[in-house]
């Protein structure tokens, strides 16, 4: 079958590999009928997320359709639709009978301390076998896959894999109550759901914080008030547009990749802390490999959080679903502590959210399908990839389909 394969840091090909098998009495195998191409795959490709092995199949969205169940799968028949949550979980520990399906103590090989499990992520997170290809295995299927309603489409579920139940939980971690003001750093498809997830909860204000006009444009189209850090200051401008006295609430969907201001009113901030985000990289992404201008860590990987804590009402709460390696160690404390800021973050517990996420869709509540720009065959997912790395107008969120 075909399947997006990393090589090596700046490196990834379409190849052909060997189908998946059943190997427990609790696997499944899906056929993929879309997949897709997550911001966190750039972060692994850039070398921003360290730690991925040569061979492992990258990503962790998908929607599809069950060929073969183990024995112990009792809640699935071949042939239903199903949607597959990016993180993975046992469904029987202490972690995910709480909820917290994003920090299971039982599937991770490398033990209840190497963190979340996900597909097609580096050493530390299983590793386990991706989404984009053609073919997957699914462990502890029972919990590690959701039924798709019949009034819910295939594009429409492909976006609860993962985007929609992390931009859900990036605003239920702000703690937004009816009336707050909330800001959302990062306009791209996690940050789009935040958006829309601030609206759901009752946000009487919603700011957004990017440099890319058109996925400005979007979240404008969702009533956000725009910010562009390349022209305004995103700190100041939120002062003065909020009486001085700053947004109630922050979520971070940016996370390492952040950039510093490349011009307006926030470079000469950005000048002045260049040696301390040059440092900073170096620690995140000790080794990357850039291809002319493809696969370029973000120059600033603490920005959006620097800018978060300084933007915040004393007393708000700081949401951060944007992903951050474990050598990331730069956040403004003693700022945050002087604030008496709540500070909430996390790997999303993707099973969690989804079912209830499929109700708002099959109600017509919510129609994800606005935030898919592109479908891209699996055959052309490298100029895919190149294309969503610079953020290029009408690139926000790209399906891909492997039988196309």
């Amino acid at each position: 079958m075909r399947a997006v394969v990393f090589r090596d840091v700046g490196d990834i090909r379409l190849e052909d590999v060997a189908e998946p098998k059943l190997r427990e009495p609790t696997d499944a195998i899906v056929r993929l009928t879309a997949s897709a191409i997550c911001g966190t795959d750039l972060h692994m490709i850039r070398g921003s997320v360290p730690g991925m092995q040569a061979g492992t199949i990258l990503g962790h969205e998908g929607v599809g359709v069950i060929e073969a169940l183990g024995k112990e799968v009792r809640n699935f028949r071949v042939g239903d639709r199903v949607v597959i949550p990016s993180t993975i979980a046992c469904g029987y520990c202490s972690y995910c009978r709480a909820g917290y399906f994003a920090q299971c103590d039982r599937v991770n090989p490398k033990g209840p301390q190497a963190g979340t499990a996900f597909y097609g992520g580096p050493a530390e997170s299983g590793p386990f076998q991706g989404l984009q290809a053609e073919k997957a295995r699914i462990p502890f299927a029972a919990v590690n896959l959701v039924k798709v309603p019949d009034e819910v489409s295939d594009d429409q579920a492909l976006l609860l894999s993962d985007i929609f139940p992390t931009g859900y939980m990036g605003a239920e971690y702000a703690e937004i109550k009816d009336g707050d003001t909330v800001v959302v750093f990062g306009c791209g498809p996690v940050g789009q759901f935040a958006i829309l997830s601030a609206k759901l909860m009752g946000a009487g204000r919603i700011f957004a914080v990017d440099n890319e006009p058109s996925r400005l444009a979007i979240a404008q189209s969702q009533g956000a008030e725009i910010i562009n850090f390349d022209v305004d200051h995103p700190v100041q401008t939120l002062r003065a547009l909020t009486g001085g006295i700053g947004p109630d609430r922050a979520i971070d969907a940016v996370g390492v990749d952040a950039c510093h201001a490349h011009r307006g009113a926030a470079r000469a901030e950005a000048e002045r802390k260049y040696d301390q985000h040059a440092r900073e990289l170096e620690e995140v992404a000790p080794r990357s490999n850039p291809d002319g201008e493809h696969w370029h860590p973000g120059d600033a990987p603490s920005q959006a959080l620097e800018w978060a804590v300084e933007a915040l009402a004393k007393a708000g709460t700081l949401s951060i679903v944007g992903v951050y390696p474990q050598a990331a160690r730069f956040f403004p404390i003693g700022l945050a502590m002087n604030k008496n800021l709540t500070v909430k973050m996390g790997n999303c517990h993707h099973r969690k959210y989804i079912p209830k996420l499929l109700d708002l869709v099959k109600s017509g509540t919510v129609d994800p399908l606005q935030f898919i720009t592109r479908v891209e065959p699996l055959t052309d997912v490298i100029a895919a990839y190149k294309a969503f790395d610079l953020r290029r107008p009408g690139w926000l969120k790209v399906e891909l389909r492997p039988e196309s």
